[in-house]
């Protein structure tokens, strides 16, 4: 007779006791997050880093690798987006007072020719901070340089931002 609690029980001359039943509960699982895409991860919702004239426009075969934007002395520059600053000061040649940002890994942001700047390295910043104010450092006259970087590469500010700059 194979073994089981029954064949036990005859053996021994004891009446078999009927087999528990255990109902075995399931606990909800949490919902899981879907893993987030490369896409996802390099979304950057950009606004305009300040208001004024389009200066000049971004052309990778002159060399000019972001746009500039003109202003009034001390007008505020803001982050353009959320980030960390990654450089705030006047160290690289012809950028003159300097702030650039790192948004996530694969984009950042440049902002040249600052009169003053207002955040200090390592900092987070949000979206619409003010993080300078215009200037001319390493430049003939009051304006914004604006560069957006992936991957170290600059690309079109102007493809990324909104329709219009504020006035």
């Amino acid at each position: 007779m194979p073994y089981s609690d029954q064949a036990l029980a005859q053996l021994s001359g004891a009446q078999a006791k009927p087999a528990e039943t255990v109902v075995a509960r399931l606990e909800p699982r949490p919902a899981e997050k879907p893993a987030a895409s490369e896409e996802d991860e390099e979304k950057v919702d950009w606004g305009w880093p300040a208001g004024g004239k389009l200066l000049s426009a971004f052309n990778e075969s002159t060399n000019l690798k972001g746009i500039g934007i003109a202003g009034k002395p001390g007008q505020p520059v803001i982050a353009s987006a959320p980030g960390k600053v990654l450089y705030s000061g006047d160290g690289i040649r012809g950028y003159g007072k300097l702030v650039i940002i790192k948004h996530n890994k694969a984009y950042l942001s440049v902002y040249a020719h600052n009169s003053q700047l207002l955040v200090k390295e390592g900092q987070s910043v949000v979206k619409g901070q003010r993080i300078a104010e215009m200037g001319n450092t390493d430049s003939a006259q009051i304006k914004l340089h604006f560069e957006i970087r992936r991957f170290g590469k600059p690309v079109d500010p102007i493809k990324l931002l909104p329709p219009e700059p504020p006035a």
